[in-house]
């Protein structure tokens, strides 16, 4: 691992509070939430999958 992987966890890190705080101002609760989650889970690993596939 070096200096960039280290600056890059970080940067993701600190996207994903930045999304998670924008879910939380949403105010749902617990199961939408985790709902909501797992459909953009789902959506984000389907376009990895079709990436990967075609190249």
């Amino acid at each position: 691992m070096n200096e960039f992987d280290t600056v890059q966890i970080i940067a993701l890190l600190g996207w994903l509070i930045l999304a998670g705080g924008a879910l939380a101002s949403y105010r749902l609760s617990w199961k939408e939430g985790l709902r909501m989650g797992f459909i953009w889970a789902v959506i984000f690993a389907t376009v990895f999958l079709v990436f990967s596939i075609l190249r």
